[in-house]
């Protein structure tokens, strides 16, 4: 239960969103307990919704490309959070992966995505533009 194997989790979870591969995908939630916040949905509680959400989404033909960065993992006895900056169609998102340790392997039980700000500019551009 290391933190690589955690952040290998979720690499694993967003390459089966890139491949659009939904058997992976699948693969790598959790049976029980699931949930998922995709931005602008509502909660999806349940791993039948959950996955179906995915299958809508991967057949979606205008679906950006989703890619994750500046990954920072938490572990709490069973449990690895993975928290990271998603990238898609050229605006950020700040992505919340929880994953359990079942049966010796690290399953997803709830991912959430919400836009993320901009940072705020220097004070000088904000003179700049005031004045």
């Amino acid at each position: 239960m290391d933190e690589d194997s955690l952040l290998a989790a979720n690499a694993a979870y967003y390459r089966a969103f890139a491949a659009r591969d939904l058997a992976a995908m699948e693969a790598i939630w959790a049976e029980e307990g699931v949930t998922c916040v995709h931005p602008g949905w509502p909660a999806l509680i349940g791993c039948a919704p959950v996955v179906a959400s995915y299958r809508d989404i991967f057949r979606n033909p205008s679906q950006e490309t989703v890619t994750a960065r500046e990954e920072r993992a938490l572990i709490e006895g069973e449990d690895g959070r993975v928290f990271c900056v998603e990238e898609v169609g050229g605006g950020l998102l700040l992505a919340t992966n929880w994953f359990r340790m079942i049966a010796g392997k690290w399953r997803l039980l709830h991912h959430q995505a919400s836009p993320l700000a901009p940072p705020p500019t220097a004070h000088k551009d904000v003179k700049r533009v005031l004045h």
